[in-house]
């Protein structure tokens, strides 16, 4: 069990991100970017799709198709992949390393839960790339957890690398996050919350974050380019599906009764349950 003098453990959580899905019209420039910047390795390759990763361990599945439109960055989906470094001298290695490499960065935050630095692909999928701070460093005098956006010690970053160089995306590296575009936040905590079962676990301004066991969020959605949007439209690049990996199969059979309940239409296969959030994107959770 996670204790607040010590670093989240991802594996505690009830449920956490597995690998996200994107659809893209370059699949050669997409997944070579990620290969080059994030320094994922390519799992398993097909004619229309790479899956990268870490190891054996899926991270990001790209399936190509050069007939979608642009992706919009006014709809609902993705607004950023967040790739969770195992520790801040990871993090600085790599900023680094994307320095060097000249790959152009959007911006840099500290959140108090964490350090991030924001970029994006070449067809616009925005990318977080982030430190954990410890359990103790998030929370208030009342046991909350704090989050907030202020300037990053870029510098200070940079001095905890300590002398090594970035050597490819670390093994016990994961994806901590994924955060959405939705179109409502009441909208889309009567999913996240209601259904699927996370905890608010932060507010902000248009946004709610959703966390298990503890976490500051594995999940979140925001309205601050896509307020009122509807589903995304057909046949457009960008998020097609976010996999959960929930530890209990009784966990998984509870989101499939009250997914029932909601009227939210499932499906069950081989990949696990896939329910979908009012705003078309796919949600696959799997034991």
């Amino acid at each position: 069990m996670t204790t607040v003098d010590h670093f989240f453990d991802m594996t505690t959580a009830p449920m956490r991100i597995g690998a996200v899905r994107l659809k893209v019209r370059d699949l050669d420039a997409v997944s070579t970017f990620y290969q080059m910047a994030l320094g994922l390795s390519a799992v398993a390759t097909s004619d229309h799709r790479v899956t990268l990763g870490v190891g054996s361990s899926p991270l990001l599945v790209l399936e190509g198709d050069s007939s979608l439109s642009p992706l919009d960055p006014r709809q609902a989906g993705l607004f950023h992949t967040a790739f969770l470094m195992p520790t801040r001298s990871d993090l600085a290695r790599w900023v680094a390393h994307v320095a060097e490499a000249r790959v152009p960065l959007q911006g840099a935050s500290d959140h108090i839960v964490s350090e991030a630095i924001y970029l994006a692909d070449p067809e616009g999928n925005g990318i977080e790339v982030y430190a954990d701070r410890p359990v103790s460093a998030w929370l208030g005098e009342a046991g909350e957890i704090q989050m907030s956006t202020d300037p990053l010690d870029l510098p200070g970053l940079l001095q905890s690398a300590e002398g090594t160089e970035w050597s490819g995306f670390p093994n016990n590296g994961s994806i901590g996050h994924v955060h959405l575009q939705v179109g409502g936040t009441a909208e889309a905590d009567a999913f996240y919350r209601d259904v699927l079962g996370l905890d608010i676990a932060a507010r902000y301004p248009g946004a709610s974050f959703y966390g298990s066991g503890g976490y500051h969020h594995q999940l979140a959605g925001n309205i601050w380019n896509s307020r009122r949007v509807g589903k995304r439209p057909e046949g457009m690049a960008g998020l097609d599906a976010v996999e959960i990996l929930v530890r209990s199969p009784n966990d998984l059979a509870a989101i499939a009764a009250r997914a029932e309940s909601a009227g939210n239409a499932s499906i069950t296969d081989t990949n696990g349950l896939t329910l979908h959030d009012p705003w078309g994107t796919a949600i696959t959770l799997r034991t």
